[in-house]
């Protein structure tokens, strides 16, 4: 494995070459979720290349926007974000300007009004923060569980229904993408 393409982030390519990678992680929020379907995502996403992991949060973040409050839908931070994140893909922006720009989308969470419309900003912004570092990954498709437990409370087929949707477009990205 190419620890560069692996990740950007020097402290991410330390640890997955001192094999100090531990998986599952442990999720960073309080979600009710299917624990089998999440550690199958977890092992598809580590085994994306950095720039495929970032292009898989944000496609999965995709599906989030519709759920941000009104106002904050058609933001221009939005868009500013996504264009950072791609130009990071393409190493035209570095990890500092894709920093800055992750903390202007974190705003969009703090000005969000409804709690579904707070965490699905999360969603976005810690997708954009994929290009940083690697663990926002999950991150960001946890933040997407937490958007459905508030949707449909104790239903667990809907969480299942979106772990799937997640699996599948990181098979997809696997496929195109992988370096095995």
């Amino acid at each position: 494995m190419d620890l560069e393409l692996y990740s950007w982030n020097l402290h991410e390519r330390n640890l997955i070459g001192q094999d100090q990678v531990i998986l599952p992680s442990k999720s960073k929020i309080r979600i009710k979720d299917c624990l089998e379907l999440r550690r199958e995502l977890e092992e598809l996403l580590e085994d994306l290349p950095h720039k495929a992991l970032c292009l898989w949060a944000l496609e999965n973040a995709q599906n989030f926007l519709r759920y941000f409050d009104e106002h904050l839908k058609e933001d221009e931070r939005i868009f500013n974000a996504e264009i950072v994140l791609l130009k990071r893909t393409e190493e035209k922006a570095g990890a500092y300007e894709l920093r800055q720009e992750g903390f202007i989308a974190n705003q969009l969470a703090k000005e969000s009004t409804t709690e579904i419309g707070k965490i699905s900003a999360r969603v976005f912004a810690q997708a954009i923060a994929t290009g940083h570092m690697r663990g926002h990954g999950i991150l960001s498709a946890d933040y997407a569980i937490k958007v459905i437990n508030l949707l449909y409370p104790g239903n667990p087929e809907p969480v299942i229904e979106e772990r799937r949707k997640q699996i599948l477009l990181a098979n997809i990205f696997s496929e195109k993408y992988s370096y095995k």
